[in-house]
C-alpha cells in the first residue's frame, strides 16, 4: 500500500478539518494510499504543539521553511491565512513537494498564476481546496448536467449567506483585512460559488458586479481563531478593508446566465451555500445546510405529479457513499474534506493531477478580479481582460 508523508502549515479551522480527513480516510476508503501525518506547523509553539497532540501529528515545527525542505515530507498542505499561500507554495514547489492549498489560491491573480507556473515547472502535483464539489448531492447535480438530463442549461444562480459579523462590535479579525485575506465575502464565500459554477456549468465570459462594506471600522481583537474572536467594544478601532457583500451577474460560454451573491450580513443565515440550475428539461436546487439532499425537477414528468422531488443522496449509487453508512444515514461537512483527500491520494497513486487543481484556482481568481475590476469601473468586464 502506497503512503505519502504530509506536512501541514496551519492548525486552526481548516487545519482541524484537514487533519480529520487524513485520520479518517483509511478507515472508510482502505484502497487509497495512506496519508501519514508527519509534521504540522504554526507560529505559536504552544498552540501548534497542542494541536499536534490533539489532531494526531507525529511532530510540529514553528517555521514553515523547515517543513517545506524536510526530506521526509512528500506533500505540503497550506491552510494558513491567504497572504502566506504564495510564499509557502513557491518554496515547496522548488523543494519538489506536492501541493494542497486552501482557497482562494492567492491574494491576486498574478500571484495565483505564479504559483501555477512554479508547480508546473517543478512538475509536482497540485490541488486547491474547493471542498463543496465533493458533497455527493453536488456530484449528483454534476451527473445530471453532464448526462444531458437537464437539457440545455439556461440559468445558474448561487448565493452564500452568513451573518457572523452583523454585530458592529465584532472584532477586526484577519478575514476583514485586505492585506491578509485579499478580499472579504467575495474571495472567501464567492470563490466557492464561482468554482461550483465552473464545475457544474462551465467557463464564464463576462461579469458585472457591485459590493459594499457596511461597517467601516471595528474594535481590535485580543484573540481570534477560525470565525470567532474576543475583544472589547471599547477597544481601539481599525478600518475594515474588505467587502462585506458582493453581488455580480455573469454570462457563460455556453450561453447560460448567472447571478451570484456573497454576504456576511444576512441575519438568520449561518452558512447558506446554495445554487439552482435551470435547463430545458429540468432543474436542480442545492442548499449546503441540507447537504445530503438535492431537489430535482423534470419537465418530462406527468403534469399531475410535476414538482421538485427531494432526492436523498446517500445511496451506494451516489458518489463516495458506498464507503460510508447504510442508505439514509447522512454525512456532514467534514466528509467533504475526506472526499477531497480521496481524490488527492488517488491522483498521486495514479500519477495524475488531482481535480480541482491550481488551474481551477487561477480560473476562479480570474473571475474574482474581473468582478473587482467591474465594480471599480462600473461596467461589464470580459474574463479575457484580466
Amino acid at each position: 500500500m502506497k503512503s505519502f508523508n504530509i506536512g501541514m502549515v496551519g492548525y486552526k479551522f481548516m487545519g482541524k478539518a484537514h487533519s480529520h480527513a487524513y485520520k479518517d480516510l483509511h478507515m472508510f476508503f482502505p484502497q487509497t494510499a495512506v496519508p501519514k501525518m508527519k509534521l504540522i506547523c504554526g507560529r505559536d509553539e504552544s498552540g501548534v504543539s497542542s494541536a499536534a497532540e490533539q489532531f494526531g501529528w507525529d511532530g510540529f515545527v514553528t517555521d514553515w521553511r523547515e517543513l517545506v525542505t524536510h526530506p521526509d515530507i512528500d506533500i505540503v498542505d497550506i491552510n494558513a491565512p491567504s497572504d502566506a499561500h504564495k510564499e509557502i507554495a513557491l518554496a515547496a514547489a522548488k523543494a519538489g513537494k506536492h501541493l494542497f492549498c486552501e482557497k482562494p489560491l492567492a491574494l491576486t491573480l498574478a500571484d495565483a498564476r505564479e504559483m501555477l507556473e512554479a508547480a508546473e515547472t517543478a512538475r509536482v502535483k497540485h490541488m486547491v481546496g474547493f471542498n463543496y464539489r465533493f458533497a455527493p448531492a453536488v456530484q449528483l447535480a454534476k451527473k445530471l448536467v453532464e448526462s444531458g438530463r437537464l437539457g440545455d442549461i439556461y440559468h445558474f444562480r448561487a448565493w452564500f449567506l452568513q451573518d457572523w459579523i452583523v454585530d458592529p462590535t465584532f472584532p477586526l479579525v484577519w478575514r476583514l483585512q485586505k492585506e491578509i485575506a485579499g478580499s472579504g465575502s467575495h474571495g472567501d464565500l464567492g470563490a466557492h460559488l464561482i468554482d461550483l459554477a465552473h464545475f457544474l456549468v462551465g467557463d464564464m465570459t463576462e461579469v458585472i458586479g457591485m459590493s459594499e462594506t457596511f461597517i467601516k471600522e471595528r474594535p481590535l481583537p485580543t484573540s481570534m481563531t477560525g470565525l470567532s474572536a474576543k475583544g472589547s467594544k471599547d477597544a481601539p478601532r481599525g478600518p475594515v478593508t474588505v467587502d462585506d457583500a458582493t453581488l455580480f451577474m455573469a454570462r457563460f460560454a455556453n450561453g447560460a446566465l448567472g447571478s451570484f451573491e456573497a454576504t456576511r450580513f444576512a441575519p438568520g443565515h449561518r452558512c447558506t451555500n446554495s445554487f439552482e440550475i435551470n435547463g430545458s428539461k429540468g432543474s436542480v436546487k442545492f442548499d449546503f445546510e441540507r447537504l445530503n439532499e438535492l431537489q430535482v425537477y423534470f419537465t418530462s414528468d406527468d403534469e399531475d405529479v410535476q414538482g421538485f422531488r427531494r432526492v436523498l443522496a446517500t445511496d451506494p449509487s451516489h458518489a463516495y457513499m458506498d464507503a460510508w453508512w447504510p442508505a439514509g444515514h447522512t454525512i456532514g461537512y467534514e466528509h467533504t474534506f475526506v472526499h477531497e483527500v480521496v481524490e488527492l491520494m488517488n491522483a498521486l497513486s495514479e500519477d495524475r493531477q488531482p481535480v480541482p487543481n491550481f488551474v481551477d484556482g487561477v480560473k476562479c481568481q480570474e473571475v474574482l478580479e474581473a468582478v473587482d475590476q467591474s465594480i471599480a469601473q462600473r461596467r461589464w468586464v470580459s474574463i479575457n481582460e484580466v
